[in-house]
């Protein structure tokens, strides 16, 4: 079985976040969705998601395409990494390119060289995409 793993916030879900879902499903068997904390959440973008983790994963776990969805830990992202063991790794098309390399070396350190890193398309970003919603609808800070 071939395992994709997913990881993100997904605070505002939109019609962005469904393709990627969508997308990420056509690489394996079974898609895993590896649902930040509210505390990384805080620490990374400088302010409490709008959604609590439980209700983020609980929303998640209840979208066609994903398989399973899972709180990540509060200090190592690869937890859920080493204990899936994914054949394949997605990411957002506007996650940073450094962050690919990082996690690349990290696999690579844990056993995992064979899991493949996949950057997955954008859905009209110009109107899918969580930071021009929440201006969009005032809730940005």
């Amino acid at each position: 079985m071939r395992i994709v793993m997913a990881f993100g916030t997904f605070d505002f879900i939109h019609l962005g976040h469904l393709s990627f879902f969508q997308q990420a499903k056509t690489f394996g068997d079974k898609l895993i969705v590896v649902v930040a904390r509210d505390s990384n959440v805080k620490r990374i973008k400088g302010k409490k998601p709008f959604f609590s983790q439980a209700e983020r994963v609980k929303l998640v776990n209840n979208l066609k395409p994903v398989d399973l969805a899972v709180l990540g830990d509060d200090k190592n992202f690869f937890t859920a990494v080493q204990k899936y063991e994914p054949s394949v790794i997605v990411l957002g098309y506007d996650q940073k390119v450094l962050f690919e390399n990082y996690i690349r070396r990290k696999l690579d350190e844990i056993g995992l060289k064979k899991t493949r890193i996949v950057r997955l398309k954008p859905f009209k970003h110009s109107k899918h995409k969580s930071k021009r919603l929440k201006k969009f609808y005032n809730l940005h800070k």
